[in-house]
């Protein structure tokens, strides 16, 4: 009887406890159990569980993919199973070795010719071996299938039928087991334990008992939460344990490993790297680096350009101190430093510096809660009990002085509020003194104090200063009353003609020491006439002449041959000396000279008067009447013209030749200069008579 084929390990994917958690969320109308059939179908005809699931539930599609998983999983491993009891080997049929079905094939292959290996060794088919429990499943079974399917060649079991017939008996006695009712497996699926009274089944690890006590189901470690995916990967159930499968790919320069790790790809051993002939090829993580033939010292790397750049190893993955130590890094290495506790606050390191104790905040001299206050220890901590006027802080941890000013504004103090360390001060503003009651303010009389140099006025909480006629108030400090200089205001040149003097309060306006008085309005200047009031000097033979602000003496002769004349006119201002000519008898000569009168006419100009036109100052009136034909008069400026000051025109007045000297230029004084006009009488284009006159101009200064 040739050997039967062991049948295909049921390695389904049990999901009682969990449908019935889902049973509840998904509710009445959508059947797990017709989900997990789903699966299983797609599984068994289309061999893939990756195309989507119909359902609309999202808990439906759960089961449906973890039991088309199971399913294709459990078809695998038989397919494993019955290449190792074919041909005895584990050959790769697949192309791709890497792929789901090449990996579970080839696991559930191996597992059972590790059964078929104990069992035909006579050892135990009680799996104890550490390579997986779904591994374990595989070779119990085809540990116990080997060993019931064990049979001889025909020639072997006729001489052996007796014997085996006469020992069958010995065989009973002697074997301890033969009456064990888990030989072989007993009624369990998995693993099971005979006590003597009963039969105990169990199940391994990955998973658990149904409820008949017999069979066992997987366990979905994905829904109960015991795999140990790291984030980023997703877990997947399987058939007794579970396999983490990253979320995202692991990026350039990096491939996928078979732990599902992300594995450094070395572009320089590999040689994808576009390092040049004179640059060495250098891997770093997810890339490389093209870096000089000239070597650095240890604990350096080179950039691009060749400099040595220092290695920061503290910065490394692995680091590179052991735990509770600090890593430094140092100028081509590094160093590692132990670790000191650090004690949070109120708390310090004791003398060993192995932990940390209480501080006591309230050890004098140490007062965190001010002078006065009292301190209380706490774990940690402490706290404060304040006196009246403060108040503890729960930030700073101190007694803090409570504000009366700011907590009760205005309704404390008549006018300021000073705070003080547990109370409050009140004072007033200037003007006002503090009232017996301590807060109110009353007005204070400053003129009491004479506050002012002059003249005081008591106002509500102030004073004002006032001063007298001819003083002002100082701008610097407001008491004082400054004389006010009426010379120095803008109006000051006007309020006298000639000089102000300041005085206190009031001025004074002056004249000249000689020559004029003050006018009875006291600001203007008066010319004293001293020819009139008879101050003059003058001698007999002088003539006295006044002029503003003095007087001349002037002495004049008649020449020879002239005496002076008797109607010598004296006007305002203007005098006139006239020496006619008077010959002796039989002075031819004499009685030749043209020249019959000179005039002397002394004129005093005043310096005040607006010259807008030229001024006529000497009228010349010829004694002889204007005749018509062959006479004519002509006037003449001989000397002393000085700058053109003035000139000489002919005027005809009531019939009469009349010579007018006019003042054309401005003369600011003092000025003195003699004037010598000529008069000449013409009669028929002949020179018959000449008279000169000698004008003395006088211009001096004047005042009103």
């Amino acid at each position: 009887m040739e050997p039967s084929a062991p049948r295909p390990v049921p390695l389904r994917l049990l999901l009682l406890g969990g449908l019935s958690v889902l049973a509840a969320q998904v509710g009445a109308d959508i059947p797990m159990e017709s989900c997990c059939a789903d699966g299983h179908r797609m599984a068994t005809q289309q061999r893939d569980c990756s195309e989507p699931y119909a359902s609309e539930s999202k808990e439906c599609r759960m089961v449906q993919e973890q039991c088309c998983h199971s399913q294709l999983e459990e078809l695998h491993c038989a397919t494993g199973i019955n290449l190792a009891n074919e041909q005895d080997s584990c050959a790769a049929t697949h192309k791709d070795n890497a792929s789901l079905e090449a990996v579970f094939v080839k696991r559930c292959c191996q597992c059972c010719l590790l059964g078929k290996a104990a069992q035909a060794q006579a050892q135990s088919c009680e799996y104890n071996l550490m390579v997986g429990y779904q591994c374990g499943l595989v070779f119990r079974a085809c540990c116990v299938k080997g060993q019931e399917t064990t049979d001889f060649a025909p020639g072997d079991v006729a001489d052996f039928q007796e014997p085996a017939k006469a020992s069958k008996l010995e065989e009973e006695q002697e074997d301890p087991f033969l009456n064990d009712r888990c030989r072989g497996g007993g009624p369990c699926k998995q693993q099971c334990r005979d006590t003597g009274e009963e039969v105990v089944c169990s199940c391994f690890v990955g998973y658990q008992l149904q409820p008949d006590g017999i069979s066992c189901e997987d366990v979905n470690e994905c829904i109960t939460g015991s795999h140990n995916c790291r984030l980023g990967e997703s877990c997947i159930n399987t058939v007794g344990s579970f396999r983490c499968q990253r979320d995202s790919s692991c990026g350039t320069g990096y491939e996928l490993t078979e732990n599902n790790d992300c594995k450094d790809i070395d572009e320089c051993e590999s040689g994808i790297h576009n390092c040049l002939p004179d640059f060495i090829c250098q891997n770093t993580l997810g890339s490389f680096r093209c870096r000089p033939k000239l070597q650095c010292k240890s604990g350096f790397i080179q950039d691009a350009l060749g400099s040595c750049i220092d290695i920061n190893e503290c910065l490394s993955i692995n680091a590179p101190c052991p735990v509770g130590q600090t890593c430094i890094n140092t100028e081509g290495s590094y160093t590692c430093r132990k670790n000191v506790p650090n004690c949070g606050r109120g708390y310090h390191l004791n003398e060993e510096g192995t932990r940390c104790v209480d501080v006591d905040e309230c050890t004098p001299p140490s007062e965190p809660c001010g002078p006065g206050h009292l301190c209380v220890n706490t774990p940690g901590s402490f706290r404060c009990e304040c006196e009246a006027g403060y108040y503890f802080d729960g930030v700073s941890r101190t007694c803090v002085d409570i504000n009366e000013c700011r907590r009760y504004p205005g309704r404390l103090c008549g006018h300021k509020c000073e705070n003080t360390p547990g109370s409050y001060h009140c004072s007033c503003t200037v003007g006002f003194r503090l009232a017996l009651d301590g807060r109110s303010c009353e007005d204070v009389n400053e003129c009491s104090s004479s506050p002012c140099s002059q003249e005081c006025a008591n106002v509500y909480g102030s004073y004002q200063c006032y001063c007298r006629r001819g003083y002002q108030l100082s701008d610097v400090d407001g008491v004082t009353c400054e004389d006010i200089d009426e010379c120095a205001l803008p109006t000051g040149g006007h309020i006298c003609s000639y000089r102000c003097i300041n005085i206190p309060g009031s001025f004074q306006c002056s004249c000249p020491s000689s020559g004029y008085r003050l006018a009875p309005n006291g600001r203007n200047c008066q010319d004293i006439d001293e020819c009139v009031t008879g101050i003059h000097n003058c001698s007999i033979n002088e003539t006295c002449f006044n002029i503003q602000g003095g007087f001349r003496c002037l002495a004049f002769e008649c020449p020879e041959n002239y005496r002076r004349s008797a109607d010598t006119m004296h006007q305002e201002k203007t005098d006139t000396i006239r020496c006619i000519r008077s010959c002796r008898p039989n002075d031819v000569t004499c009685m030749l000279d043209p020249i019959t009168t000179i005039s002397h006419i002394v004129v005093s100009l005043p310096t005040f008067r607006e010259f807008n036109r030229p001024e006529e100052i000497i009228f010349l009136r010829t004694l002889t009447p204007l005749y018509p034909g062959s006479q004519d008069i002509v006037f003449y400026i001989t000397e002393g013209n000085l700058r053109d000051s003035f000139d000489i025109i002919k005027r005809y007045m009531d019939g009469m030749t009349v010579g007018v000297v006019r003042q054309v230029r401005p003369i600011v004084g003092p000025f003195h200069t003699i004037l010598k006009l000529e008069m000449n009488y013409v009669v028929g284009g002949v020179m018959s008579q000449r008279n000169v006159v000698n004008v003395h101009v006088f211009v001096s200064e004047y005042w009103f």
